[in-house]
């Protein structure tokens, strides 16, 4: 006879007393989990031992993985981890004495139930529903570039929206790009979105007499390019040179290159967004303030 925790190997999920006892018998569960080979996770719910916390806590609820928790199963980019898991529970149902946790009350499909959390779609919907725009436009830009949702279905899934946070959602749904190379780089573009600083692009490539580059941002009418500096440092004395080099080239191309960092885009927005207005200005005549 097959083992209890064998058979929960291959059902790759938490399963009911019933599941189990149908394929081996109720002697052979209640040893597993005497022996700790298998683990009670509530009343006629076993499991693996080691099943991640915010899974269990779904399934002490009895309910499904969503929003910030979803993002971080699809491996979505959140510029803060949820302090509890976010989990979807079904409507009407009343909450209870579990582990701590944000609940939602919402319908889930058959297999979002199967999956144990919300599909990528609506998982981007609902983070553009809870999060400030650029961190919600960061998910949606890693969801489009990663494959797992499509920009036609976002924008229609994003229209037929009701209740509240649609207006941030529809406004993610339309700005969402899956060009934009990195989290840094989305909340860049979101920034420069919100201050009404047009005509940036994400990764233009960039050809002049045999030079080639790809720039984070860029306007091609006023030939300036923003970077997007992540934490990561040049892996090498090479790599750095290289950098150095690719950017003394776009220079010699004609064009201006700002480069921010975490720390700009996060904690001086301000500043970020008058330095990168000032730039363009510059190069092709516009009021550096538009106020």
């Amino acid at each position: 006879m097959v083992s209890v925790a064998e058979v929960l190997r291959r059902m790759g999920r938490p399963a009911r007393s019933a599941e189990l006892v149908a394929v081996t018998s109720r002697k052979a569960l209640a040893s597993a989990v005497r022996h700790g080979e298998v683990e009670r996770l509530r009343r006629g719910i076993y499991a693996l031992p080691g099943l991640a916390t915010d899974r269990m806590t779904a399934v002490a609820y009895d309910a499904v993985l969503s929003h910030l928790s979803a993002a971080r199963v699809w491996n979505l980019p959140l510029l803060v981890a949820p302090e509890k898991p976010h989990i979807t529970v079904p409507v009407k149902r009343k909450p209870r004495r579990d582990p701590p946790a944000v609940l939602h009350w919402a319908e889930v499909t058959a297999d979002e139930r199967r999956a144990g959390t919300t599909s990528p779609l609506r998982t981007v919907l609902d983070c553009a529903r809870l999060l400030p725009f650029g961190e919600a436009l960061a998910v949606a830009d890693a969801a489009l570039a990663g494959g797992l949702i499509h920009p036609d279905e976002l924008l229609s899934a994003a229209s037929a929206l009701r209740g509240p946070g649609c207006p941030n959602a529809r406004r993610v749904a339309v700005c969402a790009d899956r060009r934009s190379g990195s989290f840094l780089e989305s909340l860049l573009r979101a920034l420069l979105f919100s201050n009404g600083v047009d005509g940036f692009e994400p990764q233009v490539l960039v050809n002049s007499e045999g030079f080639r580059a790809r720039v984070d941002l860029g306007h091609r009418e006023a030939r300036v390019a923003l970077e997007a500096e992540g934490y990561e440092f040049h892996g090498s004395a090479n790599d750095f040179a290289a950098d150095c080099g690719r950017y003394d080239e776009l220079v010699t191309a004609g064009w201006a290159v700002l480069r921010f960092t975490y720390q700009h885009v996060i904690g001086s927005p301000a500043w970020v967004v008058a330095t990168t207005r000032a730039a363009v200005a510059q190069r092709i005549g516009v009021p550096k303030d538009r106020r």
